[in-house]
């Protein structure tokens, strides 16, 4: 069963990789922030193909998708869903709006107003929307994949600390490498989502995210990650010490690692991987995009040894 189910993650990552070329290690990352039960964040600049690999990881699992564009005025209404009156049976109906997919895009998040980003991100947390008194049920599964502008870019609200902490991953695509870019403009329909095969269903995916928990922490793996997260606090390099939140986010998102890479123990370099992904936003103040910063999520791995008593 594991071996299936490890060729079938396999399979989704080599279909994906058709549309999101020479990106295979943020592929991975995307499918382990899926795979973990998270949300994931996305900052990049225009056409790095952000959406793309949004709509082919829906595309990949089946399941339902759905896209939000934030704007300047967008209201929460207007993704959460509205309470219409029928006159013929007298009684307010429930229109649920774009939220109520399974994979939702919210499209530059950070061009929204505070109150919209609140909303949405209230429903990540509670999977559940509340509206004049009644509460309905968020799809099973349900992430969200926000994307986001650089913040020196004009018109953007930069979402606070708090609410960058209830994305699990945050993820930059980048520029292709030479090669990657001159085959996609060999291949110019290889932005099209559609071309994009299921290989795997929610019934898998279901099961798959119920086995992450179970995936075997030795107790040298569980010191190695209270040592990363203890110097975030202890030394004055980081601007924001990493929380409780973030050590357990570590923890599943590195047994989500480890599933995609076919294990069910985990290893340091499970940790090692996907600690930018979970630790760099949560460390910032703010996020940037320029590579010529320190990543502070490589300081801590510098300086912590995996090996030590």
């Amino acid at each position: 069963m594991r071996m299936a189910m490890q060729n079938q993650i396999q399979q989704a990552v080599v279909e994906i990789s058709q549309l999101i070329i020479g990106k295979q290690r943020e592929i991975k990352l995307a499918l382990t922030c899926l795979l973990a039960g998270g949300h994931l964040l996305i900052e990049d600049l225009p056409g790095m193909g952000k959406t793309t690999l949004s709509h082919a990881l829906a595309r990949v699992f089946g399941l339902d998708f759905s896209r939000v564009q934030f704007t300047s005025d967008l209201l929460p209404a207007d993704m959460l869903g509205v309470n219409i009156f029928n006159s013929q049976t007298q009684a307010f109906v429930f229109h649920p709006g774009p939220l109520f997919s399974q994979v939702v895009l919210a499209d530059e998040i950070n061009r929204a107003s505070p109150k919209t980003q609140s909303a949405l991100l209230e429903a990540m947390e509670e999977r559940q929307v509340s509206l004049d008194g009644e509460t309905h049920k968020l799809p099973s599964p349900f992430f969200v994949i926000g994307t986001q502008n650089p913040i020196h870019q004009a018109g953007t609200y930069p979402l606070p600390e708090s609410q960058l902490d209830r994305f699990l991953m945050r993820i930059q695509l980048g520029y292709p490498s030479w090669q990657a870019e001159k085959a996609m403009l060999q291949q110019p329909m290889q932005d099209n989502a559609t071309t994009i095969k299921p290989v795997l269903d929610e019934t898998l995916l279901a099961q798959i995210q119920q086995s992450i928990p179970k995936v075997h922490a030795a107790e040298g793996i569980l010191d190695y990650i209270l040592r990363l997260v203890t110097l975030s606090r202890e030394s004055e390099q980081f601007p924001n010490a990493l929380s409780p939140r973030a050590t357990k986010a570590l923890l599943q998102a590195a047994r989500s690692w480890a599933v995609v890479e076919g294990r069910d123990y985990l290893i340091p370099e499970d940790v090692q991987a996907v600690l930018p992904a979970v630790a760099e936003h949560r460390l910032r103040s703010a996020l940037t995009d320029h590579p010529t910063q320190t990543s502070l999520s490589r300081i801590l791995l510098e300086q912590v040894d995996p090996l030590a008593a």
